[in-house]
């Protein structure tokens, strides 16, 4: 991170993510950690998230608190919030970062499948952003990143439920955003173009996929996970302070 920016106000920062053993996750908690930051993240996948955490370690940085949790556990998740909290302080910066963007039709989507993705893409956003309102509301400040995705604005095919749900997402973004500002606590959405995480590059990149990519974007390089990360580090320290209720997309002006 050498070329990147340094944002003083995130040292010793409690910061939360969801999603954080891989992917964007674990960019972001990466990210965070190099900043100084205090972060702790939940994830469903315990050898990539404590391997991360290790690596981490290694690097003398300081080591992420990870808990094992399915972020479609309310309870469980909020849980896991209240523990970080209670080691790492309360939380300055919630990261709404986990999801699922598995195929799915909609000729065959029963109503449990449709709550299921719903549940894992959007529904745990505003149980965390719940989570952590009182010890943000007590400090007077706080920031919340939601993570949602340009397939709502493109209307990509083969997976309604997630396009819906990251659509949602904005709406709830404002929606927080107006309630929680009185409280000094700013709630943003980053919208990634398509991230090449190693899900992406071994499930869905083709060859011919990438032309077709590079031929809509602005930019013509394949986004890593650290232009995301760098976005929402942006988006969390006290340089974007008066920045609330709007909506980053980041994908090398593909849309």
């Amino acid at each position: 991170m050498n070329d990147s920016a340094i944002y003083p106000s995130l040292r010793a920062r409690s910061v939360f993510i969801s999603g954080g053993g891989s992917g964007i996750g674990a960019s972001l908690v990466e990210h965070f950690a190099q900043q100084g930051a205090r972060v702790g993240f939940v994830d469903v996948a315990d050898a990539p998230s404590h391997r991360l955490c290790e690596r981490l370690a290694q690097q003398g940085l300081t080591r992420p608190v990870f808990e094992h949790c399915d972020v479609t556990d309310i309870e469980a998740l909020q849980r896991s919030i209240r523990r970080v909290a209670a080691s790492c302080g309360d939380i300055d910066v919630l990261v709404n970062n986990a999801a699922n963007d598995v195929r799915h039709g909609l000729a065959d989507l029963t109503p449990a499948r449709w709550q299921e993705l719903m549940d894992v893409n959007l529904r745990h956003h505003a149980f965390a952003a719940q989570a952590v309102y009182e010890g943000m509301r007590r400090k007077g400040v706080g920031s919340i990143v939601n993570l949602s995705s340009v397939t709502w604005l493109k209307g990509t095919t083969g997976l309604p439920v997630y396009v819906a749900a990251k659509a949602a997402i904005v709406g709830l973004t404002k929606a927080l955003a107006r309630e929680f500002g009185p409280h000094g606590i700013r709630v943003n959405a980053v919208l990634p173009g398509w991230v090449m995480t190693e899900r992406q590059l071994t499930r869905w990149l083709t060859p011919e996929a990438e032309v077709r990519l590079l031929q809509n974007q602005c930019l013509k390089e394949k986004l890593d996970p650290a232009d995301i990360a760098r976005m929402v580090l942006f988006l969390a320290a006290e340089d974007s302070r008066l920045i609330s209720a709007q909506s980053f997309v980041v994908d090398a002006g593909a849309t």
